[in-house]
């Protein structure tokens, strides 16, 4: 394709420049009045065959084949300027008119260009095809019409492209057919007054016959890379665009993305079981479908106020899933994601959790036993897994360390996180005594959690959760002397401090402990 368009590049430019002369001529006359709608058609008719006949002449001679592909390329693409003429910038011929006009025009002229192995001739058809009704915009809509001719076209042209392995043909009908869409679109500014729009109807077929169209061809060539791999990704790209804007407010936009999603997944099926193995293009097409297929269940929800607790479930039974599929395929990149997309769960949760409903079990609030606490628990549990028990291979042993000792460090934060949020919402839901303080309540809390870290450490064997814990042990007792015990003295406060006195010592205990053993070692 390059060769021939460095070589021709030229030629493709006059041609269009010319055409683009005759088109205007022929609006320049009608504004004018100096010929009638019928002489014009007559006339584009004559030149087009006359154009025709001079270029096959030319072309069955060996010295002036150029020539010959370029007359008889002009006269074709001056038959399709014609055809639009006459049925979509006037409405003169009916749509059949001109679909049967377009069909027989097309097969004879592939037919030659096929057996004559003349490329020049079907790019610049092409090319005169797409350039007519972009110039030629009617007043009136004539959609359906250009939908026949598109479709004639496309399949045409593409059909040649196949065989002949002239990628430059769908190229060229990928990109003037949707930008055909876009210019009609912003030129009849159509009315979109429910699911099953016209604008909506003729994205869905430019989608659905450019996806067919490609996998045909990539079937045809045993291939699903290169250009047929990324004019889908464009294709699929351009649709979901459309799609969203033109359903805005009328359906949700989890429909489209699923049905996509779905489509995608099936078409990695059939790639695979054709090809046995699992190449880029499966890959992209299986990627593509679940992420639209996630997006999508994503959606389910919205507007809901209990829309991120949702969120954190649907996404956690995502990373259990990516961790299944890393078990049964043995692909280390199943479990990368899981592990990514534990962390940015991780994240999210706890940017969003102070503001989400607690969902209570059994109509009234159970600290621990309610939905947001199950989404702490679970995140943990996944959390803590990872640190004991995954190892990815390209990590040498001081990197998983690292990964065990971080994996475990943020699944601590979720506990701490568990344990402020269930303290804090136990205030919030029930008439706690006054002298129960709140801060207090917060440091015991703290302080059993600093014990933990203990005791994860002692269980690991490893020094980074001393550290952590100490840090948070210091932490705590600042915060207690000098916040908490501030205001009015209660007996409460004291119960506070020699439980915390308590959980110090037992933390001495945990320590010697564990340096005991270290030193049996």
């Amino acid at each position: 394709m390059n060769d021939f368009l460095r070589k021709q590049w030229t030629s493709l430019l006059g041609i269009l420049l010319m055409l683009a002369a005759f088109i205007y001529l022929f609006k320049y006359t009608i504004d004018l009045g100096w010929i009638t709608d019928a002489v014009i058609i007559g006339i584009g008719l004559a030149c087009a065959a006359g154009f025709s006949v001079l270029g096959i002449t030319l072309d069955k001679n060996k010295g002036h084949q150029l020539f010959g592909e370029l007359f008889a390329g002009l006269g074709m693409a001056l038959l399709y300027t014609t055809f639009a003429f006459a049925g979509i910038y006037y409405e003169l011929w009916d749509s059949i008119t001109v679909f049967i006009s377009m069909l027989a025009v097309t097969v004879a002229f592939a037919v030659y260009a096929y057996q004559g192995n003349s490329r020049l001739l079907m790019n610049i058809g092409l090319l005169g095809a797409i350039v007519a009704p972009l110039v030629l915009r009617p007043e009136t809509d004539q959609v359906f019409t250009l939908f026949l001719y598109m479709l004639v076209i496309n399949t045409a042209f593409f059909y040649i492209s196949v065989r002949k392995a002239w990628v430059e043909l769908r190229l060229t009908g990928f990109i003037g057919t949707w930008l055909l869409y876009i210019v009609y679109y912003f030129h009849y500014e159509p009315s979109i007054d429910g699911l099953w729009s016209m604008p909506y109807r003729y994205a869905v077929a430019a989608f659905i016959f450019y996806t067919v169209a490609l996998m045909l061809s990539s079937w045809k060539q045993k291939s699903f890379n290169g250009l047929n791999l990324y004019l889908g990704i464009v294709n699929a790209l351009l649709f979901g665009t459309w799609s969203l804007s033109l359903l805005d407010g009328i359906i949700s936009a989890a429909a489209p993305l699923a049905a996509m999603g779905v489509l995608f997944v099936l078409m990695a099926i059939v790639v695979y079981r054709f090809t046995g193995t699992l190449t880029f293009a499966v890959w992209t097409k299986l990627a593509g479908g679940v992420f639209l297929l996630l997006i999508a269940a994503a959606q389910f929800g919205q507007g809901w106020d209990s829309k991120p607790l949702i969120n954190v479930y649907f996404w956690s039974a995502i990373i259990v899933v990516l961790f299944i599929l890393e078990r049964i395929t043995k692909v280390e990149l199943f479990k990368i994601a899981s592990y990514a997309v534990w962390f940015i769960v991780v994240l999210y949760w706890y940017i969003v959790t102070w503001d989400t409903p607690r969902g209570e079990w059994f109509g009234m609030y159970i600290p621990f036993l309610n939905w947001g606490a199950m989404a702490w628990i679970i995140l943990a549990t996944i959390g803590f897994y990872y640190s004991a028990r995954v190892i990815f291979t390209g990590l040498k042993d001081e990197g998983g360390l690292w990964f065990s000792n971080f994996s475990a460090i943020v699944s601590h934060l979720i506990v701490g996180g568990l344990l402020t949020v269930q303290v804090e919402n136990l205030f919030e839901e029930y008439s706690v005594p006054s002298f129960i303080d709140y801060q207090m309540t917060l440091s015991i809390a703290w302080g059993v959690y600093a014990m933990l870290l203990f005791l994860w450490g002692a269980y690991s064997k490893q020094q980074v959760f001393r550290i952590f814990g100490s840090i948070v042990l210091v932490l705590v007792a600042g915060k207690t002397l000098f916040f908490d015990l501030a205001g009015e003295e209660t007996i409460y406060k004291v119960i506070i401090l020699f439980a915390l006195g308590i959980i110090s010592f037992l933390i001495t205990w945990i320590k010697n402990r564990w340096n005991r053993k270290t030193e049996a070692l």
